[in-house]
């Protein structure tokens, strides 16, 4: 028999579940904190050097390229967890 709390929550049966809610809480905060901080960078460097939008578009692709990247390898490292240990300690 599984453990319930008060209102009748199982952590047992429900851990698969949470862990997945947990990965794509984790990749959607990852990918949007990229945008959001490349987008500041571009929003400041424009109005530092007194000029509108070239750096807010060129730093928000970039912050989507490498959120994209970085939630790549968070993606993968989930699904392979064991080449991704291979690639770290350099043996093929």
């Amino acid at each position: 028999m599984s453990r319930k709390n008060k209102r009748g929550f199982s952590y047992k049966e429900n851990r698969p579940w949470m862990e997945n809610l947990q990965l794509v809480m984790q990749l959607g905060l990852t990918m949007a904190g990229c945008i959001m901080l490349c987008f500041f960078i571009g929003f400041y460097l424009d109005k530092w050097m007194g000029i509108k939008g070239p750096f807010i578009v060129i730093f928000t692709v970039l912050g989507i390229i490498g959120g994209g990247v970085v939630v790549y390898r968070q993606i993968m490292e989930v699904i392979d967890p064991d080449s991704h240990n291979e690639e770290e300690n350099g043996n093929d």
